[in-house]
């Protein structure tokens, strides 16, 4: 009776298009139904052809002599050799961060906005060590330097282009940037606020200077200033309220709203509260869930009200690695056997009303979320909301121990429905504040399905 059921529910033939962010078909799933004399059906991935690149090879043999090391007449030629070194290393860093951070660089941008402090400090400190070391390993410590002066320059670069567009509350992103280029607003700008700071500093450096004489005063004195411009650049980023819900604020926010929730329903069991306390939820505000956001975190971490990290999710991630979980491919056809296109068909048919699609890797505790090109802002909240409220449910123990992981992921997909359909949990996002059009959940660029039933 159940392959009848499961047959009933499966269309014949089932198409998934896969598709990057620049609409380009990575891969196409074709999942086949069982026919009538029940023989395994599978899944076949297609895989358009794909020209592979190849990088240039920079042979580093002779870099000692190229820098002049054993001779005292090329130090002309080390300095340019070593300029270019240090020159490449750090555009070869840019691109490699750009390429593997950038998608992140918006969401987490007070974390970005510090490390780049952390860089550039990094950077100084390296340049006063090289001096004491011999010239093979100064060629290293200074291209490090350069390599973090260059992610410096991009998380500062980038977050400060967040920021901007955070402070810029009605939309005058264009004239903040030309008020703060133009330097108009003297001590209210950070342009201006940067200029004013070196002059400053250049002064109460030459007197300070005058009376270092020993290198432990030196490096003292520069640790000590190094650790106030850290600290001070700490308590900035802390002071910034972001109103987009990037991970680690939707954790806070939606841990709030499900605890509410939770004791609205035990209060209700205890006495007779009015429809409207029921209907109303109350949710922190961006203000409020500043305070209690760490400005590192994790990448993927899943805490309910900031303690203990209950698991991880990725959303974003191909049908491949789900499909692995369910067990490996045929080595030869690279197809999907039965029991893995029957599992996979139950879970489409979980979330067939949904933007997304998820399963729970219990060995690993994490959470695999495939997004729909359907999915919008709201949808990649939905999904996360139902991560963390499922992690927190196992964790206490709400679900029943027969359940499958199927349907668990069915009844508290189901529940958080039900809580952002009866609270209006979006609307009142907006209303406390909350920017929920601006997607920033996914920290690395990810790929979309487009599920075809033929």
């Amino acid at each position: 009776m159940a392959q009848v059921a499961l047959k009933e529910k499966m269309p014949l033939r089932l198409e998934i298009e896969e598709i990057d962010e620049s609409k380009n078909i990575v891969a196409t799933y074709i999942a086949s139904a069982p026919n009538d004399d029940w023989k395994p059906s599978r899944i076949d991935v297609v895989v358009p052809d794909l020209c592979e690149y190849h990088g240039v090879l920079w042979s580093t043999a002779g870099t000692d002599v190229g820098i002049g090391v054993g001779d005292s007449h090329a130090s002309p030629t080390a300095a340019l050799l070593l300029s270019v070194l240090q020159e490449s290393m750090g555009r070869i860093a840019t691109i490699l961060f750009a390429h593997r951070l950038g998608t992140s660089l918006e969401p987490e941008c007070k974390m970005y906005r510090l490390a780049a402090d952390i860089f550039n400090d990094s950077a100084m400190i390296l340049d006063c060590l090289s001096p004491a070391l011999p010239k093979a390993s100064r060629v290293v410590l200074l291209s490090l330097s350069s390599v973090l002066r260059s992610l410096c320059g991009v998380a500062a670069g980038s977050s400060k282009a967040s920021l901007s567009a955070h402070f810029a509350t009605q939309g005058n992103l264009g004239e903040l940037n030309a008020v703060i280029r133009a330097k108009l607003m003297p001590c209210k700008k950070d342009s201006s606020q940067e200029t004013i700071i070196s002059l400053l500093g250049m002064l109460v450096g030459s007197l300070v200077v005058s009376h270092i004489s020993s290198k432990w005063a030196t490096w003292s004195v520069m640790i000590a200033l190094l650790a106030i411009h850290l600290g001070t650049n700490y308590l900035a980023v802390r002071a910034v309220s972001m109103r987009t819900l990037n991970r680690q604020r939707a954790n806070i926010v939606s841990s709030n709203i499900f605890e509410t929730v939770y004791q609205k329903i035990h209060a209700a069991k205890e006495q007779s509260p009015s429809d409207t306390e029921l209907l109303s939820i109350m949710i922190p505000s961006p203000e409020e869930v500043s305070v209690k956001e760490r400005v590192f975190e994790k990448d993927g971490v899943l805490r309910w009200k900031g303690r203990k990290p209950l698991g991880y999710c990725r959303i974003g991630v191909d049908v491949r690695t789900i499909l692995n979980l369910f067990g490996k491919p045929n080595r030869s056809s690279g197809s999907y056997s039965e029991d893995q296109s029957v599992t996979f068909a139950k879970l489409l048919d979980i979330y067939k009303e949904d933007g997304y699609i998820m399963w729970y890797d219990e060995p690993r505790k994490t959470f695999l979320i495939v997004l729909k090109d359907t999915a919008q802002t709201t949808t990649h909240l939905q999904a996360w909301m139902h991560a963390l409220y499922h992690a927190e449910a196992s964790n206490l123990g709400r679900l029943q121990d027969e359940e499958t992981v199927l349907d668990a992921l069915a009844s508290t997909k189901t529940y958080v429905a039900k809580v952002l359909d009866h609270f209006a949990v979006f609307e009142e996002l907006q209303k406390a504040g909350w920017d929920i059009e601006t997607g920033a959940m996914e920290t690395k660029s990810g790929t979309r399905i487009k599920v075809k039933s033929l």
